[in-house]
């Protein structure tokens, strides 16, 4: 049970198939074609396409670098498992860039992408986030089009398309937050939440091995023109099917319409009311999520951009193999956060565990138990079938996580979370701008030795993440984001 201010029993509102919202009955809309998870679906096929965009130059650079440039850098210190497939001859264009300017190329996306994330979370707030979202990802898929152009022109303009498609992504987290704060019951929000947004674990999935396949049979250019054109395509399919609110929806049924807005109805403030600037950025509860956001996306992204370098270099896979071996991992990923979010559902409706304990339970589960495999991984020496399965359940674990820190701006801010999670995802995308320069300055050999150190520093700052979100972690609305208190369990 849960209580009232007055310190008097309310009805639980976990039940299966009722809610209890200021004492009516509000039945439980069905899930099976319902908007709200069609809204889902499209989402993570617009976060598919959104990470397709952001790794596919991991793969491309590999065969985008001259075999001078490579040999400088140091040959596979592992004995290669298997020649190519077939002999091919390469017929892309290639490049002298060094280890330290395919560091600076590969984290520049992030330069743009980290000037978008507050202002994406009050543009999303302020005007709503269907087009936000959707014109951010459209001008990404241009760009990426573009990209062979701007690599023939030189490292700088391909820096600066990177930079353009960080700026035109760097609003789809924030705005996605925006819109689920109208859109997701709470006690549906980690398996809605972990629905969209583990399209980027897919998007990684299918764009490292298909990356990889491309550049053999066909050469690095056709990376970027297959993916700009999937993306093109997802813009026309959101913004015929999607709407900002459950309200301004042309095709949502009356019962969910109602489910939905009885459920958020002590939740969410109206969109006018003046942000609490000051509340925001004094609260722990907030602190807590950005040093977990920052720890667990030191690891993600120095894997996410440098693991094909990684599986070239030192283990010595070739570019067939490269792409589908560097996908493992997120698979691993995309797997666990969905079943994850079914099970964090689970736990609080029926089992009634409290949200904060469900949130820090899988934090630490998707956090620390990254951090072991990883160090694990850093031992493995040329060992190929225990690096690729350490680095997989590294990666796989680290899925739990999308239902801990990672939602928790709808459980303490709802009315707020776009601009949370724009703040978190601020200092969160720092490390994707110095974790690949940093980790490429340590590995200039790329000795099994260089990358044990690159591995053990990602460990570190995920148990150090994890171990502060577990101290300051919160799981209700705080007093600066809500009049009411929420009804769910906290």
């Amino acid at each position: 049970m849960d209580y009232s201010p007055s310190g008097k029993e309310t009805d639980d509102i976990t039940k299966p198939l009722l809610q209890r919202v200021n004492g009516d009955k509000v039945e439980k809309a069905p899930v099976c074609c319902s908007s709200r998870y069609g809204l889902a679906l499209l989402a993570s096929y617009g976060f598919f396409v959104a990470y397709t965009l952001r790794v596919n130059l991991s793969v491309a650079m590999v065969d985008m670098v001259s075999a001078k440039e490579s040999a400088n850098a140091g040959s596979s210190h592992c004995p290669r498992p298997g020649p190519e497939l077939t002999e091919r001859e390469h017929k892309g264009s290639l490049y002298d860039w060094d280890s330290e300017m395919q560091g600076w190329i590969l984290g520049s996306f992030f330069y743009g992408y980290i000037l978008m994330q507050i202002p994406g979370g009050y543009l999303a707030r302020k005007h709503g986030a269907k087009w936000l979202l959707g014109l951010g990802i459209l001008c990404t898929a241009i760009f990426t089009l573009v990209t062979p152009l701007a690599a023939e022109l030189g490292a700088g303009y391909l820096i600066a398309v990177r930079v353009l498609e960080g700026v035109g992504e760097g609003v789809t987290f924030p705005a996605m937050h925006s819109m689920w704060a109208s859109w997701a019951p709470p006690l549906e929000r980690s398996r809605l939440l972990t629905i969209s947004y583990t399209g980027a674990q897919l998007g990684t999935v299918v764009a490292l091995p298909l990356s990889g396949y491309l550049c053999y049979y066909l050469d690095w250019t056709y990376v970027f023109y297959v993916f700009g054109v999937v993306g093109v395509l997802w813009f026309i399919l959101w913004t015929a099917l999607v709407s900002d609110t459950p309200d301004t929806h042309k095709r949502i049924s009356e019962m969910e319409r109602l489910y939905i807005a009885r459920s958020l109805t002590e939740e969410v403030s109206p969109s006018m009311d003046a942000i609490p600037w000051s509340s925001i950025f004094s609260s722990l509860p907030l602190w807590a999520i950005i040093v977990a956001h920052f720890s667990y996306n030191w690891t993600f992204y120095t894997l996410l951009t440098l693991l094909p370098t990684y599986m070239n270099t030192v283990l010595g896979f070739s570019i067939q193999q490269n792409g589908l071996l560097s996908a493992l991992p997120y698979l691993g990923s995309w797997v666990l956060a969905l079943l994850g979010g079914q099970l964090a559902d689970y736990l609080r409706e029926a089992c009634l565990f409290s949200t904060v304990a469900v949130r820090k339970a899988f934090t630490i589960i998707g956090m620390v138990g990254p951090a072991v495999f990883l160090v694990a991984a850093a031992h493995t020496g040329c060992d190929y079938t225990a690096a690729v399965g350490f680095l997989t359940i590294s990666s796989g674990l680290g899925g739990f996580s999308s239902s801990g820190f990672n939602i928790n701006h709808l459980d303490i801010a709802p009315s707020y979370a776009g601009i949370l999670l724009g703040i978190t995802n601020t200092f969160a995308t720092i490390p994707g701008m110095v974790g690949p320069v940093i980790a490429r300055a340590m590995t200039p050999h790329n000795t099994i030795e260089e990358w044990q150190t690159v591995f053990y520093i990602s460990a570190a700052i995920n148990v150090f993440g994890a171990a502060f979100y577990t101290l300051f972690g919160k799981g209700v609305v705080q007093p600066w984001a809500a009049s009411k208190l929420p009804s769910h369990r906290s």
